[in-house]
């Protein structure tokens, strides 16, 4: 009897080293996970860290899924298998108010990063955006870039109806085109696209630093699951984050660099599949990207203030139906155990 409970101990024990060790192995392995990420200088740390490596290491396959802008890339969180996205804050918040997206921030990963390129032998001022043949371009409603359009008006008191009565409501890329083109005399768009815009001799008349001081760029979000489900993959997307942005602090010209490459092989599978035509008309220049990028302020610091201030504000303009509470939407235990 002894000797049958000692043989049952040594199996329980050998079992549980098996399972130990089963554990440890398949924590090595590479995680697959879809990532959505914008088509723009905002989401320098995810193209930094694919370039360097940074995913494989911590054990991390990302799938990559590029978009031209913030709207459209919350539209397709509606799809099952995108987990995690790095995104403008304003999207992220219409995606979980508006379409119900279980997504959570748990990272920043830039603030400001918004523009508005004019030409500057039409519009010297900021009220000439109210003469009848300047020509206004700006992305879709909802977004960042509405927002920096709206807060204009406000701040110096232009005419809204008389302005948005006018705007072209076309994505970043046809912009750069319209305005190569003669078609458009001021352009509201994301950057990297105001410092493209200046190659084709716009000026940047004012960045969103000046309408909206406190203003979160874009964010890391998570879906719910991935949280409840898979934990340490969040906490090592946030550090890969983390050590990307330090990085593209420390060395800005050759983070520029990546970009340039990065942002050039994207272009040919961005969505909508449409834009993928025109993008590969442009060319994405080191040097373009590295002005760009200077307008940014690159952290993963997160301020719930802002987030709030910023739900606030698309409850206002009813890009959301109602306002909520920031905590809703922010999970910061992994940010805050850097």
């Amino acid at each position: 009897m002894e000797h049958a409970l000692k043989k049952i101990i040594i199996i329980l024990v050998l079992s549980a080293v098996i399972f130990s060790d089963s554990r440890i192995s398949y924590s090595k392995e590479n995680f697959p996970i879809k990532i959505a990420v914008e088509f723009t200088d905002h989401a320098a740390s995810a193209y930094t860290a694919k370039r360097k490596g940074w995913f494989s290491e911590e054990g991390v396959n990302p799938e990559f899924y590029s978009y031209v802008t913030g709207m459209s890339l919350a539209a397709a969180l509606g799809r099952g298998d995108i987990q995690a996205a790095y995104i403008c804050l304003l999207p992220a918040i219409n995606a979980r108010a508006n379409a119900g997206v279980g997504v959570k921030i748990v990272a920043g990963t830039h603030k400001h990063g918004y523009a508005l390129a004019v030409n500057p032998e039409k519009v010297k001022t900021v009220k000439d955006l109210e003469k009848p043949d300047v020509r206004i371009g700006s992305v879709q409603k909802g977004g960042p870039v509405d927002a920096l359009l709206l807060k204009t008006i406000e701040k110096y008191g232009l005419d809204r109806i008389k302005i948005l009565n006018k705007v072209q409501r076309i994505n970043p890329a046809m912009q750069i085109m319209a305005v190569r083109m003669g078609k458009l005399d001021a352009s509201f768009n994301p950057e990297h696209w105001p410092a493209m815009a200046e190659e084709e001799g716009f000026k940047i008349l004012l960045t969103s630093q000046e309408v909206w001081p406190r203003m979160q760029g874009s964010v890391l979000i998570v879906k719910e699951e991935l949280i409840k489900n898979n934990p340490e993959i969040v906490r090592k997307l946030v550090r890969i984050t983390e050590k990307a942005t330090n990085w593209i602090k420390k060395n800005p010209e050759e983070a520029a660099h990546v970009m340039a490459s990065e942002l050039q092989a994207a272009g040919d599978q961005i969505f909508p599949i449409e834009t993928a035509k025109t993008v590969a008309n442009l060319t994405i220049k080191p040097a373009t990207l590295i002005k760009s990028m200077s307008r940014l302020e690159y952290t993963t610091d997160i301020d719930p203030k802002t987030i709030q201030e910023a739900i606030d504000f698309a409850a206002k303009q009813e890009y959301i139906r109602n306002s909520f509470y920031a905590g809703d939407i922010l999970d910061l235990r992994f940010l805050n155990e850097k």
